[in-house]
């Protein structure tokens, strides 16, 4: 009973990371793809004010995927990191370099650095993402079991392509929505319209590429296939379609607050989806939910500090999201300082 929570628990986690950093990782996908430094400077500004203040947070989901993964279930977290260690290394690298990129890209004076560091923040926006699809569609197709040595058919296969390609669309679609809601809140007209054009074709995208995903799973992971037609798979699948559908009509009007929701809807749904399809197993089908279990005063010791989390860490992280989209984050500019502090004569700061 106590493994099946703690299953639920980094189902949730996973949820949480494709939301929250796939945001992120869509905002690095609309940088690359913006243009030129003249045509490309008003979205690439948004995109800075918009995910300043939280981007760093959003990997507490990823660090808490692991953790569960690696105390909770060992057996999985061996299996995966075994037959997986290629593009998961590869995609670790794209964070680093994806942070070190928006982090030196803004402070950097000359053209040429900004330029160098937001090319290595958007190029590695897009390739962390299709990495860590890959190695799920390599999990879904069930070329992964215990003992399964690494090779390039476990994450080249068909699905973990389909897979990779899902997880660049689906953050290209999150991030052009969260930053239309971005730029009707910093009140920039031109850029509402400008994001909600991508959002509606991202979205058609993401459409398409699940129609294709499901011929590639009936073909190629017949497990998975089966739990996404029938039960609580089918089930999320319906209101993945439904969210999908209710975001694409609130695109065509005046974004709000229930675009995100709906957005959100929509990825965590298919989430979801693809692991009520793998019931029981997390390694279909070789490895139940019951045999990677770690020991049961692990499992209730984690149990505990989910608890914790659920209580301390979340309201704490929902609190900054909800600051955030409330633009109470916002940078203090110097002309911020100066009404506030006070200048001297020659428009310094007083001394103390």
């Amino acid at each position: 009973m106590t493994a099946d929570l703690i299953a639920v628990v980094l189902l949730l986690a996973v949820t949480a990371y494709a939301c929250a950093g796939g945001t992120d990782y869509g905002a690095g996908f609309w940088d690359l793809t913006a243009g030129g430094t003249e045509r490309g400077r008003r979205p690439r500004w948004l995109i800075d004010h918009a995910m300043g203040p939280v981007w760093e947070v959003n990997n507490v989901w990823l660090i808490f995927v692991l953790v569960v993964m690696w105390t909770g279930f060992p057996t999985l977290f061996q299996a995966v990191f075994s037959a997986m260690w290629l593009p998961l290394a590869l995609a670790v690298v794209g964070m680093v370099l994806r942070g070190a990129g928006f982090a030196f890209r803004k402070p950097t004076r000359r053209l040429a650095g900004r330029r160098l560091f937001g090319a290595v923040f958007a190029v590695a926006s897009v390739v962390t993402p299709f990495f860590l699809g890959a190695a799920v569609g390599g999990i879904a197709s069930g070329r992964v079991a215990p003992g399964t040595t690494a090779s390039a058919d476990a994450w080249t296969n068909p699905t973990s392509l389909v897979f990779g390609l899902v997880a660049i669309a689906t953050t290209a679609f999150l991030g052009a929505v969260f930053l239309t809601g971005d730029a009707r809140r910093f009140e920039e007209p031109e850029l509402v319209g400008y994001f909600r054009r991508r959002a509606l074709g991202s979205l058609g995208v993401l459409t398409v590429l699940a129609v294709v995903t499901g011929f590639v799973t009936h073909e190629d992971s017949p497990y998975v296939w089966h739990g996404l037609t029938h039960g609580l798979g089918l089930l999320f699948v319906a209101v993945a379609g439904a969210a999908a559908l209710a975001t694409g009509l609130l695109l065509v009007r005046t974004p709000g607050t229930w675009l995100r929701v709906a957005a959100v809807g929509v990825v965590a749904s298919a989430v979801l989806a693809w692991g009520m399809a793998q019931r029981p197993y997390l390694l279909p089908t070789s490895l139940t939910v019951a045999d990677a279990a770690g020991s049961p005063a692990t499992l209730t010791w984690l149990a505990f500090v989910t608890l914790v989390a659920l209580v301390i860490v979340v309201p704490a992280v929902v609190f900054l999201y909800w600051l955030d989209a409330h633009g109470e984050l916002e940078e203090l500019t110097e002309a911020d300082l100066r009404r506030q502090g006070g200048t001297t004569g020659d428009g310094a700061p007083p001394d103390l």
